[in-house]
């Protein structure tokens, strides 16, 4: 008799929001964790996410600049390898917080800062378990037209310009405003 091997489900970044579910606005990043640009845009996304609480949910897609940051993909797959925790939201944080020290030792001792129990974490990490989930945020980056990082989508429309609080909150603003007309539109018919 043969036996059927569980078929594991692993968490996609893809999946993985911060903010109100029912949000009118999506607002996603593609970064990478070495990015001194992205690690400025990581602090104008925790601004805007306390300023637009409610209305809008946030979701990090990994795109690891290799070439130049070498370390970049472990910690993308360090970032995956928490969410199967429900930690991914803690170890990205702690990932910026800590972007020149990233290699994998430093990753065990960030995923247990991260509060992430998995014994088999460093193993898994060694071993590139979610390097796939990486490669598929990167190909998606690579589909959608993005090129550098930061890069942003609001709603699914690319947003263009220097990823300031000031011009991100108004690309919000306009969204948040086109979504309540097509509500009120609907409303009407």
């Amino acid at each position: 008799m043969a036996f059927k091997k569980e078929e594991e489900i692993i968490i996609e970044p893809k999946d993985i929001f911060v903010g109100d579910e029912d949000a009118p606005v999506t607002l996603m990043e593609f970064g990478d964790y070495e990015s001194e640009a992205c690690a400025k845009a990581h602090e104008v996304v925790k601004q805007l996410l306390t300023e637009y609480d409610g209305k809008i949910k946030f979701n990090f897609r990994h795109f690891p600049q290799t070439k130049i940051h070498q370390r970049s993909m472990k910690a993308g797959e360090a970032a995956v390898a928490a969410a199967q925790d429900g930690k991914f939201w803690e170890m990205h944080n702690i990932l910026f917080k800590n972007r020149r020290q990233l290699g994998t030792v430093s990753l065990k001792l960030h995923s247990k800062e991260a509060g992430i129990k998995n014994k088999k974490f460093l193993e898994e990490l060694v071993d590139g378990k979610f390097g796939w989930q990486v490669q598929d945020d990167l190909k998606e980056g690579i589909d959608r037209g993005v090129k550098e990082v930061p890069t942003f989508f609001i709603n699914d429309e690319l947003f263009t310009g220097k990823p300031t609080f000031d011009n991100l909150s108004k690309s919000i603003d306009l969204a948040i405003r086109r979504t309540k007309r097509k509500t009120q539109e609907r409303k009407r018919a």
